[in-house]
């Protein structure tokens, strides 16, 4: 039976997606939807069916990302847009971008079911390769979309089949030299607002009782190394006394340490900032009676502010300077990879917020700690907001969570911000 008509409602329509992409992409834990890869085109595919089935008009972008609209009484205004990114992180969670495509498809449903028009058309987007975690590289495919691309990032290779992101682009049809170009394969003037459904992927809604349903406001901006190397001198572990050593485990130990101590100062201060090292390496060759004469790791420190995010990387700079002269050791930093924060636009968020309370949905205010495509579309002058929708157990893992009458929560005031975007204007 099909899912577009009034016997199924909105509530089943978004489980079968749910489970049924879940179906498609599962790993050895959680799912895996690499960005321009086989699993990502196919979720897409399968999304694009149901835009089929809403008589939806379909289009790809220049990017590989896929549009779906639902005409407006006037098509000459720029369109109301929402969705989010059909990837995933390496066996990771189900509900990562999928929930705003999916929550911007069940108002396109209730639409095309309920006879309502909307004033400008609405558009579905559901874009490529948001993930960083194959290539280092996040938000591919809005980037792409706006041209922004660099040839550097078309050079990154995929983590583990050493595959260029441009040789992966282009397997899906892509010419991946048309996103470098500084120019949009978009006309952004077209779009009135970008509307992202997101679950949030820290605790704050989830241990609400009553406002589990998000309106963000700003996402941070990050630094980012994919890898820092260490080098120092491997010698026999028994033999050396510590003043003769040159540890590079130790001297990395020290640095992550330090680093520590000056983000609980900064925190201190009042400024917005976290800092992770997510991965630690030593060499093929280490062992337990070895000193260790090479460690690899990664750095990640994000916040709203750029001054911020700036700053605390130089004071990461100054101290691996320091501990060479203390350690007798060398400090290797790749090309740093960087996103600039966003601030989502507040007239859209009022409106958003003004649509909860008619719809009598509680609602609260909190920043978004991970980025997100709409970073980078803010960033690029379109008016972006961003619905938050509480999940359990974090994200970026297998173990993630949402309720779906959190979900739906989360769908009705996208469906009510729609509704109200033109006539609250």
């Amino acid at each position: 039976m099909s899912l577009i008509n009034k016997e199924s409602s909105d509530k089943e329509f978004a489980r079968t997606l749910f489970d049924h992409i879940r179906g498609m992409s599962a790993d050895t834990a959680g799912v895996t939807r690499q960005g321009y890869g086989e699993m990502e085109t196919r979720t897409l595919e399968y999304l694009e069916g149901f835009g089929r089935e809403l008589d939806l008009e379909i289009e790809h972008d220049a990017a590989g990302n896929v549009w779906m609209t639902l005409p407006g009484r006037d098509r000459t205004l720029p369109a109301f847009v929402a969705g989010s990114h059909a990837d995933s992180v390496p066996q990771g969670g189900n509900f990562d971008g999928l929930a705003g495509i999916v929550a911007a498809l069940v108002a396109a449903r209730r639409a095309r079911l309920s006879g309502w028009q909307p004033e400008r058309d609405y558009r579905v987007l559901m874009l490529r390769c948001e993930e960083s975690s194959f290539f280092g590289k996040a938000y591919v495919g809005s980037l792409g979309m706006m041209g922004r691309l660099k040839e550097s990032d078309l050079a990154l290779k995929h983590r583990t089949t050493g595959a260029t992101l441009a040789e992966c682009i282009a397997s899906c049809g892509v010419d991946p030299k048309r996103l470098t170009t500084g120019e949009p394969v978009i006309d952004p003037k077209k779009i009135a607002a970008f509307l992202e459904l997101h679950i949030e992927q820290g605790p704050m809604l989830t241990s609400q009782k009553e406002a589990r349903t998000g309106i963000v406001t700003g996402i941070r901006g990050n630094i980012r190394h994919k890898e820092v190397k260490v080098h120092g001198e491997t010698a026999h572990s028994g033999a050396l006394n510590k003043e003769y050593r040159h540890d590079a485990v130790m001297a990395a130990a020290r640095l992550i340490t330090r680093m520590d101590d000056r983000w609980d100062a900064h925190l201190a201060a009042g400024d917005d900032l976290v800092f992770t090292i997510g991965v630690i390496r030593t060499s093929a060759t280490a062992a337990i009676s070895v000193i260790p004469g090479l460690v690899s790791f990664t750095v990640d420190m994000r916040s709203l502010s750029a001054d911020t995010c700036r700053a605390f990387h130089e004071e990461l700079l100054a101290e691996a300077k320091a501990l060479e002269a203390e350690r007798g050791v060398r400090f290797e930093f790749d090309a740093p990879l960087l996103t600039a924060p966003a601030h989502v636009n507040e007239e859209l968020a009022q409106k958003l917020e003004a649509s909860a309370k008619r719809a009598g949905i509680p609602v609260m205010r909190l920043a978004s700690g991970a980025g997100h495509d709409s970073a980078t579309l803010s960033n690029c002058g379109i008016p972006v907001a961003m619905i938050f929708v509480a999940n359990q157990n974090g994200s970026h893992n297998p173990h993630e969570a949402m309720e779906l009458d959190d979900f739906m929560t989360g769908a009705d005031l996208l469906w009510h911000t729609l509704q109200d975007f033109d006539q609250a204007a």
